[in-house]
C-alpha cells in the first residue's frame, strides 16, 4: 500500500510543479496551439505541451516505486511509453503524418505485446468464443492496443474530457489490481492517475494548458496495457466473481473513447474519407453544438461512463455477449437522443486579444471567438 500511495504523491507533485514551468517556457518560446475558429474551439493561444509534465510525473512515479526485479515486463512498458512520448511530442511541436504516427504506435504495441506479454488469449464466452488461436489472438491484441491508444487521442476535444475519462479508468483498474495483489500494475495505474489529477487542475475550463498528443497517447497506451491485463487477470483470479464478464467490464470502462472513435471512423469510411481525416462528428462536438459547456460535457460523459460500469458489474451474471451489446445499444441510443435536440446556431465575432505567432516568428493579434446563441438574441425593428 505504501508503494502505491508513494507513486501517487510523486507523480502528482512532479506534474503539479512542472506545469507552471512549461506554461512559462511555452510563452517565452511562443509554443502555442492557435485557435482557428473551426475545429479548434478554444478562444486564445494555449500551449499543448502539458503531456510533458504528465509523462514526467508518471515516469518518476513508476521508476521509484515498481520493483523491476520482480516485474521484469515493466521495463518494456516504460520503453513503449517512451516511444509514445517522443511520438506525441514531435507531433505536438512539428506535426507528423498519420502513417508515421501509426508506425510508431505499432512499434510501441510490439514492445507491449511481444516483450511485455500482454495478449488477449480468451474472449470469456463473447459470441460463444473462449480460447483464441494464437495468430488471431495476436492480431486482435494489436488491433485493440492501437484502437485504444488512438481513442484517447481523438476524444481529447474539450477541456478536461480525456484527462477525466483517463483518471476514471486508471482509478478503476488501479483498485482492481491492488485488490488481487498485483501491486506493480496498480502502481502503473495510480502513477498516471496522480499525474492526471495534477494536470486537471490546470486543464479544466478555462484551460491554461492542453495535454496534446504526448499526454493523450500516453493515457491510451497505459489503458491498453491495463485493460488487456485485466481481462487475463480476471480469468485467472476470479476476483469479485467477474471472470465471465471481464471483457464486458474492460470494454465498458473505456466505452466513451472506444465507441466514439469506432463510430467516427465508420462515418468517415462510409463517406469515402480517411479514418484519420478531421471533422466535427465526435460526441463532444455534438454536445457543443447543442449548447453544452466544456465542463458540463466532461461531467456528463464521465457520469454516464461510471453509471454503465456499475450497471455492467452488478449485471455481470448475464454474460459477456449480452452486456457488451447492451452497452453499445445504450451508447447509440444516447447519440440518437442528442440528434433530436435542436442545434443552437451561433453568430461568431472575432476580435483582437492576446498575441499569437505569425509565420515569421513574430507576434500578431489573435482572434478571440465570441459566440452568441441565436435563440437568446433579440431582434429589434424600429
Amino acid at each position: 500500500m505504501f508503494d502505491v500511495l508513494l507513486s501517487v504523491v510523486i507523480a502528482f507533485t512532479i506534474t503539479f510543479l512542472a506545469i507552471p514551468v512549461i506554461i512559462n517556457v511555452a510563452e517565452m518560446k511562443k509554443l502555442y496551439d492557435v485557435p482557428d475558429g473551426d475545429r479548434k474551439i478554444h478562444h486564445a493561444p494555449i500551449t499543448p505541451l502539458g503531456g510533458i509534465a504528465v509523462f514526467a510525473g508518471f515516469a518518476f512515479g513508476c521508476l521509484l516505486t515498481i520493483h523491476f526485479e520482480q516485474s521484469f515486463e515493466f521495463q518494456y512498458f516504460i520503453a513503449a511509453a517512451l516511444i509514445i512520448f517522443f511520438l506525441g511530442l514531435k507531433d505536438d511541436i512539428l506535426i507528423i503524418s498519420a502513417i508515421k504516427k501509426f508506425i510508431g504506435q505499432v512499434l510501441a504495441a510490439f514492445m507491449i505485446i511481444y516483450y511485455g506479454g500482454i495478449q488477449i488469449k480468451s474472449m470469456h464466452g463473447f459470441l460463444g468464443i473462449y480460447q483464441l488461436p494464437e495468430m488471431f489472438s495476436l492480431l486482435l491484441t494489436y488491433f485493440a492496443v492501437i484502437v485504444i491508444i488512438n481513442s484517447f487521442n481523438l476524444i481529447d476535444g474539450v477541456d478536461g474530457l480525456a484527462g477525466s475519462l483517463g483518471l476514471m479508468a486508471l482509478t478503476i483498474f488501479g483498485f482492481y489490481f491492488y485488490s488481487v495483489n498485483m501491486i506493480s500494475y496498480s502502481i502503473l495505474a495510480f502513477s498516471l492517475a496522480g499525474s492526471l489529477l495534477a494536470f486537471l487542475i490546470f486543464n479544466f475550463q478555462p484551460a491554461k494548458i492542453f495535454m496534446g498528443d504526448t499526454g493523450s497517447l500516453l493515457i491510451g497506451a497505459v489503458c491498453a496495457i491495463l485493460s488487456i491485463k485485466f481481462i487475463s487477470a480476471a480469468g485467472s483470479t476470479d476476483a469479485f466473481n467477474s471472470s465471465s464478464a471481464a471483457p464486458a467490464i474492460a470494454f465498458t470502462v473505456l466505452m466513451i473513447p472506444l465507441l466514439d472513435t469506432l463510430r467516427v471512423f465508420a462515418i468517415r469510411i462510409f463517406y469515402r474519407r480517411s479514418p484519420f481525416s478531421p471533422d466535427r462528428n465526435h460526441i463532444h462536438h455534438i454536445l457543443l453544438d447543442r449548447g453544452f459547456s466544456h465542463r458540463s460535457i466532461t461531467i456528463l460523459l464521465v457520469s454516464i461512463n461510471l453509471a454503465l460500469v456499475a450497471l455492467v458489474y452488478y449485471a455481470r451474471t448475464l454474460g459477456c455477449t449480452i452486456l457488451i451489446f447492451s452497452v453499445i445499444a445504450i451508447f447509440f441510443a444516447i447519440i440518437g437522443l442528442l440528434h433530436t435536440i435542436k442545434i443552437k446556431h451561433t453568430l461568431t465575432i472575432a476580435r483582437a486579444t492576446a498575441a499569437s505567432t505569425a509565420d515569421n516568428g513574430e507576434l500578431k493579434p489573435a482572434s478571440k471567438i465570441v459566440s452568441f446563441i441565436n435563440e437568446n438574441m433579440l431582434e429589434q425593428k424600429n
